[in-house]
């Protein structure tokens, strides 16, 4: 076709608005109404229960979107199911509209073979956004190569409740940190300027909203809070995704919000997030969501009223089949067809965004040659590395020295797999960590193993997060298995014990018979008896945690010298253990989520209010860890803690500065926190909370000076009338390496 000859949505020369509106103003409603969800016909293609030769069939008015293209087949083999498809809706359909193509890249790309990095709960471990944003570039990128376009990530929620089984998915508990981490993870998705390239897609914010601490803990669960906390805690991090980042999805979250289903809450997703906020991108109904307006939540009849119900509250896009309703409902005059231009008017514009009307091929062999490529191989391999937690280190146990050491007894369930968490595919390779410390030693040092005990038994591994059964470890079994663990350790000079938790014990739970949450944070199955067992021995041991939350290691904690969080740390995870058990690399990572004793001291978020501190009756009412502890083979001094001006207006600035000496013997990572307290205020405020916070990297008697700017906005609230202000007074300025080893001064806002 000529360029004089092209419809003006076709040139790519042309503003976006123009292009969006010629193109809708071609449309039928049936083309209309194909935009806006994933065909269930086409995912039966996907699957294979369907031909291609019967796209005609099921896509003849186009389609929104394909899903996962890439979950069960090679790169090449994607990108070939990939083009046919686009191939089809480009050449064969009347207005040739490309697909999206949506993929979950929660922490790599869910998809065949491709590069698995650390869980989102050990990337936020890092401490690191710029690591962060390298991630999600390579994921990106991954995705990309193999024709996908729309991540369904990254999941901004606030884990408040560890016995919620998507803990592992977040980036922790503050609002602070997941929002930075958040930010970083969207611009290595989408890159950091609109359009979006070849090497970037579109990122989702989710679950939108207050949907990280559900009711006792139980997945999708209800939500009741107050508004003050639903605006300065929940919803920060989405602020930051929309206003920092200017993420293109948003998805809506199952649950509801002070008795008001997400799906259909006006307020949440018309008046704040588009009103307020601004945003301009288009908003995802979560996967079924819709649906449940009828089958959980019983607040319509039918799935046409679902349909019609979402439609006005904002959602654009469904991952349902419900928006089949709106055709006859828009015929008969119920549903105004502007709502429905709307919404496609949002889908189109992502994908004049993504250039698919340019390019909507991919390239086979390039996506093979990229997909788990060198560089990404060790991207994952520093990742993880970054993610390790030291959390305890008596005596210098750690780190271990190869010229002594005969002999190590690597004991556990978590010890011979390669865990990779939720939202996992078969990877290309996965190192456990048996296998790298094999590899690490190689013949200095006799490496022997034992499985300890069992968590679940069947299929295990990432494969075991899809499975509906979860059957515990046999216990009269473990007891054979737990002796034969202690004739290994007895043979040994230090033993290692993986425990923890797998994907079928920590994982989504969504529905009554594919359950992932937890009454109980305490190890499953007799893996406290194992450690028990091995510590008997008088063997020294190390404990390392595989795991998807915090758990309430008691006996652990206060009996095992050397303790080390590792949460799932990806393809290499074996490779990182070794290197930081033998001291190649010394643990820098921090947790991003407080460890309670228990769960009767849930909610255990270290930004209390200051009346929520009195102690239970027989127990500590301090957490077994605090947010923000990582101990390290090395020793970090602060001193030098300063602020100018020390007095400020309400909106002027400030700097906080802090000097950080290695005072050690070895290079080390330390990462620098700095937390707020407002003395007095009009309301309450908690007792601290993060507002800054930098990882770095110092030799040996190494000195550095850290400085933090200190704006308005880090020291405002909001008032009792919900407005945002900074009120004149006395603020604690706290700087430490940890949310409980801080340095304070006092810093004034004068009126």
């Amino acid at each position: 076709m000529a360029a004089e000859s092209l419809p003006p949505y076709r040139d790519p020369h042309l503003p976006l608005e123009q292009r969006i509106s010629d193109l809708l103003a071609r449309m039928t409603l049936e083309e209309k109404l194909a935009q806006l969800s994933v065909s269930g016909q086409i995912d039966a293609v996907v699957a294979g229960t369907y031909s291609l030769d019967q796209l005609p069939e099921f896509a003849a008015n186009g389609v929104g979107a394909v899903s996962r293209l890439g979950l069960k087949r090679s790169p090449a083999d994607t990108v070939l199911l990939y083009n046919k498809i686009q191939q089809f809706l480009v050449k064969q359909t009347r207005l040739g509209i490309p697909a999206l193509a949506i993929d979950e890249a929660l922490h790599g790309l869910m998809a065949q073979g491709s590069t698995f990095f650390p869980q989102a709960i050990g990337l936020a471990s890092t401490w690191n956004p710029e690591l962060v944003h390298e991630v999600f570039t390579a994921t990106a990128a991954e995705m990309r190569a193999r024709g996908g376009n729309y991540a369904l990530s990254p999941v901004l929620d606030l884990a408040r409740d560890p016995r919620w089984g998507r803990t592992e998915e977040t980036y922790g508990e503050d609002p602070h940190l997941v929002s930075r981490l958040g930010v970083a993870a969207i611009r290595g998705l989408q890159g950091d300027h609109l359009p979006i390239d070849q090497q970037h897609v579109i990122a989702t914010a989710k679950h939108f909203a207050v949907h990280g601490q559900p009711e006792a803990g139980r997945n999708g669960a209800p939500a009741n809070y107050a508004e003050r906390d639903i605006r300065e805690i929940f919803l920060a991090p989405f602020q930051a995704a929309v206003k920092d980042a200017q993420v293109q999805a948003v998805m809506a979250s199952y649950n509801e919000v002070n008795g008001i289903p997400v799906h259909v809450n006006h307020w949440l997703l018309r008046d704040v997030l588009r009103r307020e906020w601004g945003f301009g991108g288009f908003i995802t109904s979560d996967g079924g969501g819709i649906r449940q307006l009828v089958t959980e939540h019983h607040v319509v009849a039918d799935t046409a009223e679902a349909a019609r119900k979402v439609l006005q509250a904002g959602i654009d896009f469904e991952l349902d089949t419900c928006f089949a309703t709106l055709l006859s409902q828009v015929r008969d005059g119920v549903v105004p067809e502007a709502l429905i231009d709307t919404a496609v008017a949002r889908i189109l514009r992502a994908k004049f965004l993504l250039g698919l009307f340019e390019q909507p091929y991919a390239d086979a062999a390039y996506a093979e040659r990229l997909t788990n490529c060198g560089a990404h191989r060790q991207l994952a391999v520093r990742a993880a590395q970054q993610a390790i937690v030291l959390l305890k280190n008596d005596g210098n146990l750690l780190p271990l020295d190869r010229q002594t050491l005969k002999s190590i007894a690597v004991i556990g369930p978590n010890a011979a797999i390669a865990h990779l968490g939720g939202y996992s595919a078969e990877p290309a390779y996965g190192v456990s960590v048996l296998e790298g410390l094999r590899h690490k030693v190689g013949d200095e040092v006799n490496v022997v193993y034992a499985e300890g005990c069992r968590i679940t038994e069947g299929v295990q591994g990432w494969q075991a997060w899809w499975n509906n059964e979860v059957v515990p470890g046999d216990p009269i079994e473990d007891e054979a298995r737990i002796a034969e663990a202690v004739a290994v350790a007895q043979s040994a000079d230090v033993a290692l014990v993986v425990v923890g938790e797998n994907e079928a014990t920590c994982r989504e739970g969504w529905s009554e018979n594919h359950r992932g949450d937890r009454d109980s944070l305490d190890l499953p199955g007799r893996q406290d008896d194992l450690v028990k067992a091995i510590v008997a021995t008088g063997t020294p041991t190390i404990v390392l945690l595989i795991n998807g939350r915090p758990l309430s290691i008691n006996w652990i904690a206060e009996h095992v010298p050397a303790i080390l969080e590792g949460w799932y740390l990806g393809q290499e995870t074996g490779t990182a253990v070794a290197d930081v058990l033998f001291g190649a690399v010394n643990p820098g990572g921090k947790l991003p989520i407080t460890f309670p004793r228990s769960v009767g001291q849930i909610p255990a978020y270290y930004y209390r209010k200051p009346s929520a501190q009195r102690s239970y009756l027989f127990s500590a009412s301090a957490p077994l860890f605090p947010f923000g502890h990582g101990l390290s083979y090395t020793t970090f001094e602060y001193d030098a803690v300063r602020v100018t001006p020390a007095q400020i207006k309400p909106g002027g600035k400030a700097v906080v500065s802090v000097r950080v000496v290695n005072t050690g013997q070895r290079l080390g990572d330390e990462v620098v926190q700095l937390y707020v307290r407002d003395q007095i205020s009009s309301v309450t405020r908690p007792v601290k909370l993060l507002k800054g916070f930098q990882r770095i990297t110092l030799a040996p008697g190494e000195a550095r000076t850290i400085e933090f700017e200190l704006t308005p906005d880090q020291l405002s609230f909001l008032d009792e009338h919900l407005e945002r202000i900074v009120e004149p007074g006395t603020f604690d300025l706290m700087v430490g390496g940890s949310s409980e080893q801080l340095h304070t001064i006092q810093f004034e806002v004068t009126a």
